[in-house]
């Protein structure tokens, strides 16, 4: 099967002797990856920045690259600092069946055990198994297939720093061959990205101990939708609810939890300031969603015009905590 492979830059296509920096194109990368020699790929350089620089209008037009080559799947490398938000952008916007497999490198080309060779293989393998189809988005690194909408970014610096917290990963690789274990019930997508469209503002404040929330409303005044990273299963202080509540009044709130595993809960804790108390003041459970999820998925739903029922629907079936059927958008596809 024909694989499309795309470089934007990154950790992995960095060089330099005192600071590396993306250098390296995404031929030159793939020509260094022993086992690739005999599988039909066609090489393209989309970009070479870090991923930390990367952003919506880049996501666009990846994936307007992806559609106009009709290859039967897509590797794309990039920078780390960012594969868990941009993964689940592009899951979320990816609608064909084809796979979408995005790799990296924690270790630099410069260092010994560079880690980019190994994982571009590895992606290449998924993106060619008929296995893959249909699952959207998918992250590859360290012989570990990971669901774009689940993947974490959990160490700094380590090789197998991208998890799964819930579900865990979704597959494997063991001696070249991809093994797929589990599936998602169901994938979420939305309509394709608006190519002239400025994307929505949507700011993330994290609360933190002894915070007093004084800087919350100048954030609001800034954005167009506001998630809040909240304790534990999504509380702030005694002192927030008010403030929150006249914002919510303005702009869609979605409260996440800055655990980064787990549901947001909806009806366990009564006390100012709990998940409950934050619900009946108007602000959105994120579910599962972690909070740079819940921020993607709200800045693209206001970037489609979403209504606030929309919104709401939106999240209770991307975070688990309503029907999958309530997805506002008709390209919900049912994994097969």
């Amino acid at each position: 099967m024909s694989v499309l492979v795309v470089g934007t830059g990154g950790t992995i296509a960095m060089s330099g002797a005192s600071g590396v920096t993306p250098t390296l194109t995404a031929r030159q990368l793939v020509d260094a990856v022993p086992g690739l020699g005999d599988l039909p790929l066609t090489v393209r350089t989309l970009c070479n920045r870090p991923g930390a620089s990367l952003t919506l209008a880049d996501l666009g037009e990846l994936l307007r690259l992806i559609e106009a080559e009709g290859r039967a799947g897509a590797v794309v490398m990039q920078g780390t600092d960012t594969i868990e938000e941009t993964a689940y952008a592009v899951d979320l916007l990816h609608r064909g069946p084809q796979p979408i497999v995005v790799t990296g490198a924690m270790r630099n080309p410069t260092l010994a055990g560079a880690d980019g060779p190994a994982n571009i293989l590895a992606a290449v393998r998924v993106a060619s198994s008929p296995a893959a189809r249909d699952r959207g988005c998918l992250v590859v690194l360290a012989d570990e297939i990971h669901a774009g909408a689940r993947v974490r970014k959990t160490h700094t610096s380590s090789v197998s720093a991208f998890t799964s917290p819930l579900g865990g990963p979704l597959g494997y690789l063991a001696e070249g061959r991809v093994h797929f274990v589990q599936r998602p019930e169901t994938r979420f997508t939305l309509p394709p990205l608006p190519s002239s469209t400025a994307a929505p503002r949507v700011g993330l404040y994290t609360a933190t101990f002894g915070d007093d929330g004084a800087l919350l409303e100048s954030l609001a005044a800034a954005v167009d939708g506001l998630v809040i990273a909240g304790f534990g299963v999504g509380h702030v202080p005694e002192g927030w609810p008010p403030v929150l509540a006249a914002i919510a009044g303005r702009i869609p709130v979605v409260l996440a939890s800055r655990v980064g595993a787990g549901f947001v809960a909806t009806g366990t804790y009564g006390f100012p300031g709990s998940e409950r108390d934050l619900g009946e003041r108007g602000l959105i459970a994120a579910g599962a969603l972690d909070p740079y999820k819940a921020r993607l998925l709200l800045q693209l739903a206001l970037l489609h015009g979403a209504t606030r029922a929309q919104i709401e629907a939106a999240f209770g079936a991307a975070g688990g905590l309503g029907a999958a059927a309530a997805w506002p958008w008709s390209a919900r596809r049912a994994a097969a």
